[in-house]
């Protein structure tokens, strides 16, 4: 049995990383819904802060949550999406943004940091929210959001941003991708690595974007994916990426990423289960939380 309860959180909805380092402060005001399992018990209990993908929660997400409540630890699921009216962000990657879920968890952090039943603290996503559970161990993020994460685990994350300044907090990182990933293809993460303390990357073979699901293969012919371009934030927080012949255009604002997308015609990508790599996901990243959390 777990008790189930709902907390309400003020974040905030920066559109760009950029806007988390200069000025988070002038963001517009959000209040942002989450879902706290709690087992039964006097605790401290190891707790997971769980974050969906571009296509809100799903069935595959929820398996591993079961897996987390079955192993003794809290899990809080953040309702990034419908707390901001949004269902998905597929088609865009423009309404809700890895910065605004960035704010949700740390803010969500800080308030389940004060729940006596709550101990170690970790962080896990799936695509868009596995960008969030890796930069959120980026250090100059958590100066400005809050205390670091005891755990990251991220499951295809988009780890196309390049930070000048490559400070990371020591927590232990588990990334868990496919190579056959054309979504959020392997090389972004794979060029990461070097930089990354504590961080391990398990790659599963011929396994596409979604491999932890049971869905049939299928093609998302309007999903923006990314190819090979990376996005630079220099020390001051300015965020940029090259275009054509070594030209490099702003990144910082809605309207540059829309004016971006519409230039590159990044469109489509597949999503698809397997088999093995999901039962062997489900497995590995609850071992890796109660490693880290109990």
């Amino acid at each position: 049995m777990f008790m189930v309860e709902r907390l309400q959180v003020q974040s905030r909805s920066p559109f760009e990383i950029h806007h988390i380092l200069t000025g988070l402060d002038k963001t517009p005001e959000i209040m942002v819904e989450s879902e706290l399992f709690m087992p039964e018990g006097e605790g401290p209990f190891g707790c997971v802060i769980a974050l969906h993908g571009s296509l809100g929660w799903a069935s595959h997400h929820q398996d591993h949550i079961n897996g987390w409540l079955d192993a003794g630890l809290a899990v809080c699921k953040v309702n990034s999406f419908t707390s901001r009216s949004i269902n998905s962000t597929v088609d865009d990657q423009l309404s809700v943004t890895h910065s605004m879920m960035l704010v949700d968890a740390f803010r969500t952090r800080s308030v389940l940091e004060q729940n006596p039943k709550i101990g170690k603290i970790g962080i896990a996503g799936w695509s868009l929210g596995g960008t969030v559970a890796l930069y959120s161990a980026w250090s100059p993020i958590i100066e400005i959001l809050g205390a670091p994460f005891d755990a990251h685990l991220s499951f295809y994350p988009a780890a196309h941003i390049r930070p000048d300044i490559q400070n990371w907090a020591d927590s232990s990182i588990l990334i868990l991708h496919g190579d056959a990933d054309d979504w959020t293809p392997l090389h972004f993460v794979e060029g990461l690595m070097p930089q990354l303390p504590n961080a391990t990357l398990h790659v599963y073979m011929g396994a596409h974007h979604s491999f932890d699901s049971e869905k049939e293969f299928e093609l998302l012919p309007k999903a923006v994916h990314l190819k090979k371009r990376t996005a630079r934030i220099d020390k001051n927080g300015y965020m940029s990426g090259k275009l054509f012949l070594g030209i490099r255009l702003p990144l910082n604002e809605r309207w540059q990423r829309r004016w971006i997308i519409r230039i590159l015609r990044n469109r489509g990508a597949h999503v698809e289960g397997n088999p093995a790599a999901r039962a062997d996901s489900l497995v590995r990243a609850r071992e890796f939380f109660k490693e880290q959390l109990c």
